[in-house]
């Protein structure tokens, strides 16, 4: 194929390279971003080494091209697209992060720098494919793909909402029989809460755990499950909190707190399950009439309209 034949090309190439450079410095922002920094790390590691003569050159040469290269240009971007930000529109964005666990580190302004380059980004992406279908459709295609581009962080984040208060409600039952059973053993409700973090390894042991570790610096029980209620969005969880904190300003025994809210959430749990299992046959309903039926009608019916066609126009043999 000659060089002529190759332009035409080219323009599709690039914006496909541009689309991927793109997805990738968000992929990378959203693993990478405000972790802790290797470079310190690594520093502390070596000054606690007499023996270490590594100088700092070969210790920054160390540290991953992500996070001396691409998680600079990120923070850069969060912290010139933070001006032009509202701060309501911020404390919303940083209320559904702490919704969906803090994934990653993430703060307001690098998930907003995440929004604003994949909108240019798929943009440009769409922009340059749709090039040579017209002006019509280029300007379309990079309108679709800078739409496309900017929601796509955002149903990220939502997705990531949902997974985790569908695993909080899940292990919220077990959790409470634990702490029943740890309480009616002898340990108190501080205690209780550290064995599920102990033995457990999901969003609500994590969250136990952090509820601890605030107590531990200074915080009221009170304040550090009020704090855990806002951090989760969740009914029940708001339910629990509640009954917690009013058992231990009146003085009520918490293990029957625990084994009465260990019974309603239970009771909850099967009546979600329940409520899932009558909502099955409505939604097998569409790819049934989408995709099953129109197969059907045809392997039926094909036959039949093939000798109906033969028969009215007198082809048939």
């Amino acid at each position: 194929m000659e060089l002529n034949e190759l332009l035409p090309y080219l323009p599709v190439a690039l914006g496909v390279i541009v689309g991927l450079v793109a997805i990738a410095l968000l992929a990378v922002g959203i693993s990478n971003s405000n972790q802790a920094d290797p470079l310190a790390d690594r520093l502390a590691d070596y000054a606690g080494q007499a023996e270490a003569v590594a100088n700092l050159e070969d210790i920054e040469m160390s540290v991953p091209f992500t996070q001396r290269v691409v998680l600079p240009i990120m923070q850069a971007i969060a912290a010139f697209t933070t001006q032009f930000t509202p701060q309501k529109t911020l404390e919303q964005t940083q209320q559904l992060l702490n919704l969906a666990g803090n994934p990653s580190g993430l703060t307001p302004g690098v998930f907003w720098a995440m929004r604003f380059g994949a909108l240019v980004g798929m943009g440009i992406l769409f922009l340059v494919i749709m090039l040579s279908r017209g002006p019509l459709y280029t300007i379309g295609g990079g309108l679709f793909g800078a739409v496309f581009g900017y929601m796509m962080p955002q149903m990220w984040l939502q997705s990531k909402v949902t997974r985790r208060q569908q695993a909080i409600i899940k292990a919220l039952p077990d959790a409470l029989d634990l702490m029943s059973i740890c309480v009616e053993a002898g340990l108190g409700f501080d205690q209780a809460m550290g064995k599920v973090h102990e033995k457990w390894d999901n969003e609500l042991a994590l969250s136990f755990g952090l509820v601890l570790r605030e107590i531990q610096l200074g915080k009221t029980r009170r304040e550090a499950l009020k704090s855990m209620d806002e951090s989760m969005g969740i009914s029940d969880v708001t339910t629990f909190t509640s009954a917690i904190i009013q058992a231990d300003q009146l003085g009520v025994s918490i293990s029957k707190v625990l084994k009465i809210q260990s019974e309603q959430m239970r009771v909850k749990r099967r009546q979600r399950a329940q409520e899932k299992a009558q909502q099955a046959p409505i939604k097998m309903m569409i790819p049934m009439v989408l995709l099953i039926f129109p197969s059907i009608w045809l392997v039926l019916l094909g036959p039949a309209a093939v000798q109906v066609y033969k028969t009215f126009t007198g082809s048939g043999g």
